[in-house]
């Protein structure tokens, strides 16, 4: 058993702490807020992520876990210090903002009285752990301290992140320090997976690139998608024949609304301006943040050539978070959408499952009129009157709609599937004016007046339908 100590209780800490104590390990977690201490110690969790409350639970009850608002406290007998603290893009044309990871490392400084291991688990630029490592020498309150400093990136993926951390792909480390490199790798053990030995730099650049990589697939099969609008071929076919090879594979081939969240938006940003800043041109880069962007538009342009003026309208948007099975808002294609939407006039009914309080929190600090916003409880009540149905994120209950139901309570069946959930055969048997993305343009849509829930299926088709299922 180790005696660990982790820096930051955000995503990253939090899931790396819980699952280092379900080890076996003995772990304190320090952050600086103390609300969310306070929370913590009831039980209480910042984010959400299946399975993780369950785990936190457990460990707290075992002994192994902690949560405390004091650096003395979390570093005393600490053999390993994870730095786990938010690295936002700053106002540095995307670089990353170092602040709080230059804060933990004078924090360390001031409270470090024994040999440890200092571990960089947040996302840093390349050459953070030399700075990490200048900011604690040049403020050790006790100068005869050693201490060793080593990069281990993260590679959760939000939704998954318990999976991801107990059957990783790889665990990669990097240090000058090959000693400080293998202690490390021990922690790693019971895990059971390869494990990568480097230098500092490439260990930093290794989760730069992998995030840009996956990035760049999005970006890439949504350029594809909107090249087989025009000329009327099947995106997820054709990601379907892709995956099939061993060299491309399937996953991060899925047509929707783009990237979100904490890490790829501000991890391409950052490995851009530190290409820029090396005197290089990073292109790709710069074309897969675009694509990206432009993408989210597509709902807006398909609303408002079905739909056309969209001022006066009801919108529903079905999901909030950036992707399934998390609260998280950051950079999640709803805000805009949203932001778009009420900008031209129109009314929006929300629904996500869990989402609902980051949801709203995000919208006002970006600004939008929560006036024009209602949040609903169920799927049926945004559908309830509106004019036009937008899927925003793919979760699993939104596959399962009785759609029969969702078209009935419509002012004007229009349905927008930003996530390419529906198969569009079975929405336009059903009545809908469906438009997914990359799915072809189908036939020339008919504009609906509001009111009219018959047009395109007779009352007898529906009854039939309604007994089939």
């Amino acid at each position: 058993m180790s005696n660990i100590c982790v820096l930051g209780t955000g995503y990253v800490g939090l899931v790396t702490g819980t699952c280092f104590a379900d080890m076996g390990n003995n772990v304190t977690c320090v952050d600086i807020i103390e609300e969310k201490i306070a929370k913590l110690k009831q039980g209480i969790l910042p984010i959400y992520e299946p399975g993780l409350e369950e785990m936190v639970e457990r460990n707290v009850h075992a002994g192994r876990l902690h949560f405390t608002t004091s650096y003395e406290e979390g570093l005393d007998n600490a053999e390993f210090i994870f730095i786990a603290v938010p690295t936002p893009t700053g106002a540095n044309q995307g670089a990353a903002d170092m602040r709080y990871v230059e804060t933990a490392a004078r924090m360390i400084a001031q409270e470090l009285d024994h040999y440890a291991i200092v571990i960089n688990k947040s996302t840093v630029p390349v050459g953070s752990g030399d700075v990490v490592s200048r900011v604690i020498r040049n403020n050790l309150k006790r100068p005869e301290v050693n201490f060793a400093v080593v990069s281990n990136p993260e590679f959760l993926r939000e939704g998954n992140a318990l999976g991801d951390f107990q059957r990783p792909d790889r665990v990669v480390l990097g240090s000058s320090d090959p000693e400080a490199a293998q202690s490390v790798a021990r922690l790693y053990l019971p895990l059971r997976a390869p494990i990568l030995v480097t230098d500092i730099y490439t260990a930093e650049m290794i989760k730069y690139a992998s995030n840009a990589f996956l990035a760049t697939k999005i970006s890439f099969i949504n350029e594809i998608a909107q090249i087989c609008e025009r000329l009327g071929a099947d995106v997820k076919e054709v990601a379907e024949g892709m995956g099939h090879d061993k060299r491309i594979g399937r996953a991060f081939l899925d047509a929707g609304l783009g990237y979100g969240g904490s890490c790829f938006p501000k991890d391409v940003r950052a490995l851009a301006h530190m290409a820029d800043e090396a005197g290089l041109h990073p292109q790709m880069l710069h074309a897969v943040m675009d694509i990206n962007h432009d993408q989210r538009r597509l709902v807006i342009n398909k609303l408002t050539n079905i739909l056309g003026s969209l001022r006066g309208c009801v919108i529903g948007v079905l999901g909030l978070a950036f992707k399934p099975n998390t609260d998280d808002m950051r950079e999640s294609a709803s805000i805009d959408i949203i932001r778009w939407v009420t900008a031209q006039g129109a009314t929006v009914r929300v629904y996500d499952p869990v989402a609902t309080e980051t949801g709203r929190a995000a919208l006002e600090r970006e600004g939008i009129n929560l006036d024009m916003v209602e949040f609903c409880q169920t799927s049926y009540d945004v559908a309830t009157g509106a004019d036009a149905l937008v899927i925003s994120t793919e979760w699993n209950e939104f596959k399962s709609l009785n759609m029969l139901q969702v078209r009935a309570a419509m002012r004007r069946p229009v349905l927008i599937d930003g996530r390419n959930i529906y198969e569009a055969t079975e929405m336009n048997r059903y009545g809908f004016i469906y438009r997914g993305i990359g799915r072809g343009t189908g036939p020339a849509p008919t504009i609906l007046p509001p009111g009219d829930t018959t047009s395109i299926l007779g009352e007898a088709q529906l009854l039939s339908l309604e007994e089939s299922k």
